[in-house]
């Protein structure tokens, strides 16, 4: 490990360190804590802070983010978001599916957007809070331009408006609802006041009752939802946020839907390019994540031409010279020495917070976790490139902790390793049986 890694492990709380390793026992991307974790992403940090630091002073962004099953998107998206929420940003990760949320249907990719809304200070949802510090921020604004206590309210609603003026000529609805929500609460109205920010926030079926009080009808549309994200954006940077990380994960379940969704999915997303390069949506930096297939597939990007070509971006040179400053970025996976680097990691990480350091840094060496990581992508298949979240379960939860809480546990001696099929990932099950038909036991 790094001596920069390293001085990282031993400065992190036991809070984060803690929430790291319980998220790998579980064989989970962890929700934060992944600077602690980040190997080899180095030759991203000057181009991707560049364009956040552009979305913070106005600019929109959208990124592409391709690699297979197991090449660390996830983990990736999570990272760069952390470094996103350090600079001030808000950050969404929304999970694409067939059945939950359509891409071609991006009211309901707005409604995710701001169920799964977090900021620096506030867990998900955060739209709630975000909205509050709005109106603070209004009223400490006409405050200051002079307004006594009696004009407060009156030069509130006229900033509203102001703030808003752009977002309403495509969605007056959205400031329509502000105010509703304002008044509601002035009246201590709770019930009323929290129906109107879920309609506000996309959510379907809110009562007609608080609909009739807001002054708005209906349910948020597809074409609605841009307004609405306008709107959102607005929110946030008055409120004090330097934008909105986002993220569209696992694109490519589009190529397993009908022939029409797809095509309306794939037309939604170029839509939605489209509009962050025309600059409608400042503030935004946009990522999808999705495999080469999607990419490169005829059942994915190139099924429409126009998005193919917005996505088009040369990977036949070296990787070690690909550009990071590109629509897309390629993750090539882990090799096997990056599988090693990475378990070193770990158990370093590990050690800040353990019971027993010298019996982990005995029994758990250097040499005993590449035996661990080449046993681990044998049972995959030998492909050490989707092994990762394999690898680190086992690790934490099968070795590291065993050697922790028992004295007279030997990995080498005690420890066999088991991979049975129910705790499997579809393609991690997929390359097993390639391997062998059978649950594989392999000594370590």
């Amino acid at each position: 490990m790094s001596t920069a890694q390293s001085s990282r492990a031993a400065q992190a709380s036991a809070a984060r360190r803690r929430a790291v390793i319980d998220a790998l026992r579980r064989g989970a991307v962890p929700e934060a804590g992944l600077d602690l974790l980040a190997t080899g992403l180095g030759r991203f940090d000057t181009a991707l802070d560049e364009e956040l630091n552009a979305v913070a002073s106005g600019a929109s962004v959208f990124k592409a983010v391709r690699g297979e099953y197991g090449s660390g998107k996830t983990f990736f998206t999570r990272w760069l978001g952390e470094r996103a929420k350090r600079l001030g940003f808000a950050v969404a990760e929304v999970q694409i599916s067939e059945t939950e949320t359509p891409l071609h249907r991006l009211e309901t990719v707005y409604r995710r957007l701001t169920e799964r809304l977090s900021t620096a200070s506030f867990p998900p949802s955060a739209l709630r809070p975000v909205v509050d510090a709005w109106f603070y921020a209004l009223e400490e604004d006409a405050l200051a331009a002079g307004a006594s206590e009696e004009e407060l309210a009156e030069e509130v609603e006229k900033l509203l408006i102001a703030r808003l003026a752009e977002v309403s000529r495509h969605a007056p609805s959205f400031a329509t609802a502000l105010r509703g929500y304002r008044s509601a609460l002035a009246g201590g109205d709770e019930a009323t006041a929290s129906a109107v920010l879920a309609w506000l926030g996309g959510q379907p079926h809110v009562a007609a009752a608080a609909r009739r009080s807001a002054g708005v009808r209906g349910d948020l549309d597809h074409f609605g939802a841009l307004g609405f994200l306008q709107g959102l954006l607005t929110v946030l940077r008055d409120s004090g946020h330097r934008g909105l990380f986002m993220v569209l994960d696992e694109v490519e379940t589009l190529q397993r839907v009908r022939s029409d969704a797809r095509d309306k999915a794939l037309n939604a997303l170029r839509q939605l390019i489209d509009e962050v390069h025309s600059g409608r949506f400042p503030g935004l930096y946009l990522v999808i994540t999705g495999t080469p297939a999607f990419y490169d597939g005829r059942q994915g990007v190139q099924r429409l031409a126009p998005l193919a070509q917005r996505l088009a971006t040369d990977f036949t040179t070296d990787p070690r010279f690909d550009n990071p400053r590109a629509v897309q970025l390629r993750l090539p996976g882990f090799t096997q020495e990056s599988l090693i680097e990475l378990g070193v990691t770990i158990r370093d990480l590990y050690l800040a917070g353990a019971g027993a350091p010298d019996r982990i840094m005995a029994y758990a060496d250097d040499a005993y976790i590449a035996d661990l990581a080449r046993s681990v992508g044998g049972a995959l298949g030998g492909k050490a490139g989707v092994a990762p979240r394999l690898f680190l379960k086992k690790l934490v939860g099968d070795v590291l902790d065993r050697i922790d809480q028992f004295e007279d546990f030997d990995p080498r001696k005690h420890y066999r390793l088991t991979v049975a099929s129910a705790e499997l990932t579809d393609m991690e099950r997929n390359l097993m049986a390639a391997a062998s038909a059978d649950d594989i036991a392999l000594d370590v």
